[in-house]
């Protein structure tokens, strides 16, 4: 198992009222209300955004909006690459808080 992915399941057994699933086939973190938070994708994080923090999420180096199959990109969802694995629990946090207020 790589470091990423330890990270991923870390995050996904320790953070309050995260639930470890799937979603597209890949591991995913959910709020107790079922909606997707955060998701390892190929080695890297994506993770559930709104219009505030998008931008700065979009400002890291070699982050970019998530796309499952070619050319079809997520908007409110944005890969952050594992170099900033150390940022990935605050991203984790905020993505549940705005997963589990989602209708």
């Amino acid at each position: 198992m790589s470091e990423a992915e330890q990270l991923f399941h870390e995050l996904a057994t320790t953070l309050p009222n995260a639930t470890e699933s799937r979603m597209f086939g890949a591991m995913c973190i959910k709020a107790p209300n079922g909606k997707a938070a955060a998701m390892f994708w190929k080695g890297d994080m994506v993770f559930k955004t709104d219009k505030t923090t998008e931008p700065d999420l979009l400002s890291l180096d070699g982050a970019h909006v998530f796309s499952p199959a070619e050319g079809k990109k997520m908007g409110g969802w944005i890969v952050v690459p594992f170099h900033y694995k150390y940022h990935w629990k605050t991203f984790t946090q905020s993505s549940l808080q705005l997963a589990t207020s989602a209708k």
